[in-house]
């Protein structure tokens, strides 16, 4: 890799959390984050599950696991002050989230509460505390001196969040009202954390996937109507796989997106411009 392109993309000496990387899209996006220097901290519900730790170790990098049920509003309180107890995290991914579809004239209240608490209230959380860690490791807190030259100038670099949205975050989507509901949230946290903190040191992005082969998509796949509607309106002529989001994770947790706040990435084949 050119010095260029390794200052401009380059994460060596960065630590980065992401939830929801034992399989699909947040695998990738963890192993693609790793592959460009970083330390990595998977947040998973047990330890069961070491496959991308391993893809990871056996690449050479760094891996750690840390367990934590993000349906427990307790438990995703206390990951990211346990944490910083003894790392300095610098970017930090919401990958984490579940699907429940129904009719929505005959939605569950149960799942709508558990979609609504892993997909919307746990990215809050994590989002604020990762937040409020970067901002007082890098002096953007009042009473804290900001460097000579302003955020830009410490040396760990800004700090990215970057949070999973959806399609349906623009769209209602069909038979999904909870995530839904809860991307529409998050597209508004989006925004609303990086007007707090893009002055700081602290850039906050989204990066929203169009449809995916992934295990949360298994039902509409199945469907061989809704899936053959679905591939018929992609310009891209193919569902998108885990492996289309390693660029678009890589560069939102770069130097290279350092005056990109309060967006959101979709890669989506192009199924938004039609």
């Amino acid at each position: 890799m050119s010095s260029y392109v390794e200052d401009l993309f380059g994460l060596k000496g960065k630590t980065a959390l992401i939830t929801g990387a034992t399989r699909g899209i947040g695998q990738r996006m963890a192993v693609a984050l790793s592959k460009a220097g970083a330390d990595i901290i998977l947040v998973q519900r047990d330890t069961k599950n070491t496959a991308t730790k391993d893809e990871i170790e056996k690449l050479g990098g760094k891996a750690d696991i840390v367990v934590c049920d993000l349906s427990s509003n307790e438990q995703v309180s206390k990951l990211i002050p346990d944490i910083v107890k003894t790392r300095v995290l610098d970017i930090v991914v919401n990958c984490g989230g579940i699907q429940r579809r129904h009719p929505v004239e005959n939605f569950p209240e149960s799942d709508w509460n558990e979609v609504l608490q892993v997909n919307l209230n746990t990215v809050f959380t994590i989002t604020r505390d990762a937040g409020k860690h970067m901002l007082e490791s890098r002096g953007g807190v009042a009473g804290e001196p900001v460097p000579e030259g302003g955020v830009d100038a410490n040396p760990r670099g800004r700090g990215k969040i970057i949070n999973i949205s959806s399609l349906v975050a623009y769209q209602g989507g069909l038979n999904v009202v909870a995530y839904a509901a809860a991307k529409h949230g998050v597209q508004g946290m989006i925004k609303s954390f990086s007007n707090g903190w893009a002055s700081k040191g602290v850039c906050v992005n989204g990066i929203a996937p169009g449809y995916i082969a992934t295990d949360m998509n298994e039902a509409l796949i199945a469907d061989p109507v809704r899936s053959k509607q679905i591939l018929e309106r992609i310009p891209a002529g193919r569902w998108g796989t885990p492996g289309d989001f390693e660029g678009a994770v890589v560069f939102l947790a770069s130097k290279a997106s350092d005056y990109v706040s309060g967006e959101t990435l979709v890669v989506d084949g192009g199924w938004m411009a039609r």
